[in-house]
């Protein structure tokens, strides 16, 4: 549970750092590479986020593993206490419950956006004519992706204009747009609580749109003034989908028929962009990495001394059990850490009157030869409270499990490796 709190607080400052540095260096990437570029460095965050889930490299055993603190897990009581919940099951679910309202606002625009489509007709030039106008021309759905116009648009915009507005849907079928909208529409769920990522994910539509335009006209120069006129013509207010690549973008117009006046870019600026943005982005994608530290099994080491100590009064007959005052924690092996091995030893540990253990023997081990003799000269050196019989402390047997393991592993389970 906490692990999937630090994970989702570790993308969320990473993705803040990717935002951030994509926001600072747009202009430069626009000057280089124009709107293709910028556009690409978008990858920049899906990397971070891919690169804080790849494995780290396993530490370097010392030759001295540290005493491990020891946990003393006391033993059930009577009767039923009320707990209230962890601070970090309240704040896990309440990441789901924003995840799950999140997920379902956007899914429900989409298919309210769809159904404003009505029904769908073929035509000829391979698009399909819907029967309502919610926002179309557009590029509509993940799996099945298709170009939807409205049913004005052959009387809207003439033939070279409709084969420019294809065109652009094309372009962005080609290049998977439908499939990034719908990851940023995962994205924009998960870290719903992330206050940089709606601006983020306005700019990346707009440079979605900028960079497909360029796709568009790049090839074709000449008709730049017949495309801007074609934008003007388009620009009416009609409600968004998210998973949708919608030709019409009014808030982005006026940078939309700027960039159309750019000129061609020369060779040399664009390999330079190009350059920079995969050093740019495989530089911070090594740093994320590296910022997790190095994975190691850090061993744990608990013991339960009052798992059986009411049952082993009760068969002696005893007032009170032996209870511990002091437990030095053992050290975990060398070699059992090398080799990642886990346990439990089981101890008979006898006390006297004076509180004392006078013997320590192994009454059962999970994985044998292994962590009995560290456990045994653990226990020689615990303190006790007496046992007490008829108001008089008296010497009695206390047994005691000291489960072994590694990265939180079940040892109850540990077998040599």
């Amino acid at each position: 549970m906490t692990e999937l709190l630090d994970g989702l607080w570790r993308a969320s400052l990473w993705l803040a750092v990717g935002v951030l540095l994509l926001a600072a260096l747009r202009p430069l990437l626009v000057s280089l590479g124009g709107a293709g570029l910028a556009y690409r460095s978008w990858w920049l965050l899906p990397l971070l986020l891919v690169t804080l889930l790849l494995p780290l490299p396993q530490a370097a055993v010392l030759q001295h593993v540290p005493t491990v603190a020891l946990e003393v897990v006391p033993g059930a009581v009577d009767g039923v206490t009320g707990q209230s919940l962890p601070w970090a099951l309240l704040l896990l679910l309440a990441w789901a419950l924003g995840t799950g309202i999140c997920l379902l606002r956007d899914l429900r625009a989409q298919r309210r956006f769809e159904r404003s489509m009505g029904p769908l007709r073929a035509r000829a030039d391979g698009s399909w004519q819907a029967s309502g106008d919610p926002g179309l021309p557009a590029l509509v759905g993940l799996w099945r992706p298709r170009i939807v116009v409205g049913p004005a648009f052959d009387q809207q915009f003439t033939t070279q204009e409709q084969n420019l507005i294809l065109q652009h849907e094309r372009s962005h079928r080609r290049h998977g747009d439908h499939w990034a909208n719908g990851a940023l529409l995962l994205v924009r769920a998960v870290f719903w609580f992330h206050p940089l990522l709606p601006w983020a994910a306005r700019r990346f539509l707009r440079d979605q749109e900028l960079a497909c335009d360029a796709r568009t006209i790049g090839p074709q120069p000449a008709l730049r003034g017949l495309y801007a006129s074609t934008l003007l013509k388009a620009q009416l207010v009609h409600p968004v989908a998210p998973a949708v690549c919608h030709w019409r973008s009014q808030p982005v117009l006026k940078e939309r028929i700027a960039m159309l006046k750019q000129s061609k870019r020369k060779a040399l600026p664009k390999v330079s962009g190009q350059v920079l943005l995969v050093g740019v982005c495989m530089g911070i994608a090594a740093l994320a990495w590296a910022s997790q530290g190095v994975a190691t099994a850090p061993p744990s080491i608990s013991a339960e001394p009052y798992q059986y100590a009411q049952a082993d009064a009760a068969r002696d007959r005893l007032d009170a059990p032996v209870q511990v005052q002091n437990m030095a924690p053992p050290s975990y092996p060398v070699g059992a850490f090398e080799k990642g091995q886990t346990g439990v030893v089981k101890l008979i540990v006898a006390v006297n009157e004076k509180g004392v253990a006078t013997d320590v023997r192994v009454e059962s081990a999970t994985n044998p030869s292994v962590f009995e003799a560290a456990s045994i000269a653990a226990a020689r050196s615990w303190t006790f409270k007496p046992a007490m019989k008829d108001g008089k402390p008296v010497a009695a047997k206390l047994r005691i499990p000291i489960t072994f393991a590694m990265d939180n592993t079940d040892a109850t389970s540990g077998q040599t490796q």
